[in-house]
């Protein structure tokens, strides 16, 4: 049986390199129908690993809690005949933080942010950069891991302490050559001691710009406290203070009133701990700081994971749309081989009929041209593989789409390759086969 095979398997590879380039051809459609599934594969599992790498820049499970200025509101409106003051919003605060862990069940943790545009100093060099107050849960929630020193510290939260926990590029530039823990370093018109470096965040641009994140590895993170105390209140600003800043916002050159911002914090992280509690949580919260806030919606809650998750499911049904399209360009690269597989039979008629003639079986001639199919198949499927890994590195070069060539997606289109040789390889086999040796030796 093996050297049936292999006698088979010789005359067939024979038939093909004598006519190679139709042979090549005929190829054609299975080199770039596998070269496509590659390429398809490689750009879905780029986008499926940047769809975890945002959930991991934002946290599981988490809620996302942002204040909103008005911009165009009044703070007096006509009633009556008679004009009556609004209702005040505190806008979001830290109580509203502890009020929210206390209160909300399911709670894990509670992160609040105060963000501020500041510029650092330290050996007469000088950058923008952003110091961040927080506390401990934060580097937890947001998945932050530390090179080098300590976290913060109840004390530190307590009594406002001018510490602060460094990002990894502010290290590099502020101090290229020297350990940073224990040294001082100007932030804003404060000198504050790092107690920590932060380890290097890797992302890409595209992250970045989908989720509104900014440079991580730029940050300065000091506690919540220590910006209160020493930096900024805004809900420290008195009336008076607010009348000032809205007469002269209502004097700018296009007369539009814009009210300042009145947040305590910029942002207000929550963390649940089980997934499906998300939305039923973020519905709580909405309804707690519409109650604090006297009824004004000037916060806006989102869930972040499931964003991603939507525009996750949203991508994998256009990869699968692209795999079908693919999977289509290997059924016509399986048509062409049957079609030109039919035209060898009849081109070689006396060839098969010379050979049932000296003793050949039909199971040989059935052998010989679906070894021939075969070997077409997956010789297209050989270059269709380097091809699309090709590809696909050169989409992830010129096009900056990430890519992930796997060694599964090499499998499957290589062996539906194969496999589509030898189904439609059956007719063309069976026809020859079937041929009549006497009728076949006359055939011209």
């Amino acid at each position: 049986m093996k050297e049936k095979i292999l006698a088979n398997l010789n005359i067939a590879f024979e038939a093909v390199v004598a006519n190679r380039t139709r042979s090549f051809l005929t190829a054609l459609g299975i080199i770039f129908g596998v070269a496509a599934v590659i390429a398809m594969l490689a750009i879905g599992n780029g986008a499926q690993q940047e769809i975890l790498n945002q959930i991991k820049l934002v946290g599981v499970n988490n809620i996302v809690i942002e204040p909103v200025i008005e911009q165009t509101e009044e703070d007096l409106q006509q009633s009556s005949g008679k004009k009556e003051k609004k209702k005040f919003s505190p806008g979001l605060t830290l109580a509203d933080a502890e009020s929210i862990a206390e209160i909300i069940p399911g709670i894990e943790a509670v992160s609040p942010e105060i963000i501020l545009d500041t510029y650092v100093i330290r050996n007469g060099i000088r950058r923008s950069a952003k110091l961040v107050g927080v506390n401990p849960s934060y580097f937890n929630l947001s998945a932050f891991e530390l090179n080098q020193g300590d976290m913060f510290i109840e004390e530190h939260l307590k009594i406002g302490s001018r510490v602060c926990i460094i990002g990894k590029s502010v290290k590099s530039r502020f101090f290229p050559n020297t350990n940073p823990v224990g040294k001082m370093i100007k932030v804003g018109p404060h000198w504050l001691e790092v107690i920590g470096v932060l380890k290097e965040r890797l992302y890409s641009q595209k992250s970045l710009d989908n989720l509104g994140l900014r440079d991580f590895n730029m940050d300065i993170y000091t506690p919540v406290q220590t910006v209160l105390v020493n930096y900024r209140n805004r809900a420290a600003l008195t009336q008076a203070q607010l009348k000032k800043a809205n007469a002269r916002n209502n004097d700018d050159e296009n007369n539009q009133k814009a009210n300042p911002n009145y947040h305590q914090i910029d942002k207000l992280t929550v963390q649940v701990e089980k997934s499906e509690s998300l939305n039923p949580t973020a519905e709580l919260i909405s309804r707690m700081l519409k109650r604090r806030h006297y009824d004004k919606v000037d916060f806006e809650v989102t869930i972040p994971e499931l964003l991603l998750k939507q525009q996750q499911k949203t991508k994998n049904i256009f990869n699968i749309v692209l795999g079908a399209i693919a999977g289509i360009s290997l059924l016509v690269g399986g048509i062409g081989i049957m079609n030109i597989m039919l035209a060898s039979v009849m081109e070689r008629i006396k060839e098969i009929g010379l050979r049932l003639s000296l003793g050949a079986k039909k199971s040989d001639v059935i052998l010989q041209f679906l070894l021939e199919a075969v070997m077409i198949s997956i010789s297209g499927g050989i270059i269709g593989v380097i091809l699309g890994i090709v590809f696909a590195y050169l989409v992830a070069s010129f096009a900056d789409i990430p890519t992930i060539v796997s060694g599964i997606s090499i499998v499957i289109s290589f062996g539906v390759a194969a496999t589509v040789g030898l189904i439609f390889g059956i007719a063309p086999a069976r026809k020859a086969a079937n041929q009549d040796p006497i009728t076949s030796l006359r055939y011209e």
